[in-house]
């Protein structure tokens, strides 16, 4: 199956988290869209890898993907080395997109900058040639694949983005494939531990963040991405 866009997340909810109104979107607009998480968020401290994997599924379907994968690198421990870099040359070159979204480059969570620079050292290491991968058993090898743009979204630090995508009218689709993870956010009736996602200032965040970037483009909402090079547009015209 190709894909028009194939997110990457290092657990379970950052794509929804970072992306989910952008993926809503693009899904309504026609694009065919992916997720792969490399973790199962097993060193959470709420919930269970099990727990999230059924939220996980539950958050996909709210949002209509086509498909999503995990790859079940070790939560907190994987690294950006050849083993895993290949394992997601495989998802690369399986799906073929054209973006490839992933975590931010730099923030709270030690696995979102590692997961970051694994999946886009891997979006360039999957163009080329002479790096043979295929899927096992007595398939085919896969063929070169290198997606034309790698975009970062922003997770828990207020980073600067470098340009930012009109969300209007998508965010109770990406707070719904949110609200799937129960285990990880905000319930006054759960006895488990708080963290600092637990809050209802974090997930009111998630909400005010979107708009605050939307009023800065004269939008009700918008998500903010970082890039690897220059953004181009065709023509003056093209910006809103």
């Amino acid at each position: 199956m190709k894909l028009d866009i194939l997110a990457f997340g290092a657990h379970p909810d950052d794509v929804e988290l970072g992306a989910g109104a952008t993926i809503a979107k693009e899904i309504k607009n026609g694009k065919k869209v992916g997720i792969v998480d490399l973790t199962r968020g097993e060193l959470g401290t709420r919930g269970s890898a099990e727990i999230r994997a059924r939220e996980s599924a539950a958050a996909a379907k709210l949002l209509g993907v086509s498909v999503r994968e995990n790859l079940g690198f070790a939560d907190g421990f994987f690294r950006n080395d050849r083993e895993h870099q290949l394992q997601v040359v495989k998802m690369i070159r399986k799906y073929k997109p054209e973006i490839v979204l992933c975590n931010s480059i730099e923030d709270r969570h030690i696995d979102h900058g590692r997961g970051s620079g694994l999946v886009s050292d891997a979006c360039f290491l999957s163009g080329l040639v002479k790096i043979g991968t295929s899927l096992g058993g007595d398939r085919e090898p896969q063929a070169p694949w290198r997606p034309k743009v790698v975009y970062h979204y922003i997770q828990w630090k207020n980073i600067e983005p470098d340009f930012v995508v009109d969300v209007s009218g998508y965010m109770e689709a990406k707070m719904e494939a949110i609200r799937a993870y129960a285990s990880q956010f905000h319930d006054p009736s759960s006895k488990e531990p708080e963290t600092p996602i637990t809050s209802k200032n974090f997930l009111d965040s998630i909400d005010y963040r979107a708009r605050d970037l939307g009023r800065l483009i004269n939008v009700d909402h918008a998500e903010g991405f970082t890039v690897e090079r220059y953004p181009a547009v065709r023509s003056l015209g093209d910006l809103i």
